[in-house]
């Protein structure tokens, strides 16, 4: 039976970082085999891991991502495709090991517990009440959703609470005295982080194109080197690159003293398809 989904659909299937542990905890209440999620290695960095639901396991699979001449390719086991939409529709109608690929796990849901407007291009409004789709969990205090009618941005963590569709919503007293806190109550300089003297350099890890009309906003590419200088409350930092001064969101960049080189977990010599079950 080939699966529904649809492969060009990378909301549907892609979870962003995600530990193995994480993945099982997904997967290992899905009654139905051919439940998958697609998540970045956090062991094999650059990688990819097709995580699936096969019979009573759940299997990891590698995807070996690399890019030669401008063209990206994606290889698991002897199997080479040129996206990753391909590789998924290829596993719609070929086995794994037990089984082909039917649909992608369900999404965790969270319920806004106070309005949100926004203080970045990249940011996705709501109001409390709101149901949001997680998407991915890319920094502890920021996560990427999608709302109701398919919009998609971060959000902040403190802002939101799991869903749960058959528990009542409970509002409670600090949610009645407070609708709307500041981003300062929750995003403070030392939550950052405390050992880090400034002016520090930080390495862009997403790209940022901001509105051409906001000449305070600075321009990132992943990979730049930008000296911050000021640590606001609020997750807008202020700093330096290119000769450039301005304010940026502290979730694209990452200190360069903080990096902390991971072990090598997982051995890929002479082998480039991995089952973790």
């Amino acid at each position: 039976m080939a699966g529904a989904f649809d492969p060009e659909d990378k909301n549907s299937w892609f979870f962003g970082p995600m530990a193995r542990e994480e993945a099982n905890d997904i997967l290992k209440n899905e009654t139905s085999s051919g439940i998958f999620l697609v998540r970045e290695s956090q062991t094999m960095r650059g990688n990819l891991v097709l995580s699936v639901k096969e019979d009573c396991k759940m299997s990891h699979y590698i995807i070996n991502r690399s890019q030669l001449g401008g063209i990206a390719t994606f290889k698991i086991g002897d199997h080479e495709f040129n996206s990753m939409p391909s590789l998924l529709a290829f596993y719609k109608t070929h086995y794994l090991d037990s089984t082909c690929l039917i649909a992608p796990a369900p999404r965790m849901k969270v319920r806004a517990k106070y309005d949100f407007a926004g203080n970045d291009d990249e940011d996705l409004p709501f109001k409390k009440g709101d149901i949001l789709e997680v998407i991915s969990k890319d920094e502890e205090q920021w996560w990427t959703a999608k709302n109701e009618r398919g919009d998609s941005g971060q959000i902040p963590v403190p802002y939101v609470e799991k869903y749960d569709p058959n528990q009542p919503q409970r509002i409670s007293n600090s949610q009645n005295r407070d609708s709307n806190p500041s981003l300062a109550h929750i995003f403070t300089p030392t939550s950052f982080n405390p050992k880090v003297k400034l002016p520090a350099q930080a390495k862009v890890k997403q790209q940022r194109i901001p509105n051409i009309y906001d000449k305070t906003q600075l321009k990132l590419e992943v990979g730049e080197i930008v000296t911050v200088t000021k640590i606001n409350a609020n997750g807008q930092w202020e700093g330096e690159v290119n000769g450039k001064k301005g304010i940026f969101p502290f979730t694209h960049v990452e200190f360069i003293e903080c990096e902390i080189p991971e072990e090598d977990h997982e051995n890929n010599s002479g082998n480039v398809f991995v089952n973790l079950s």
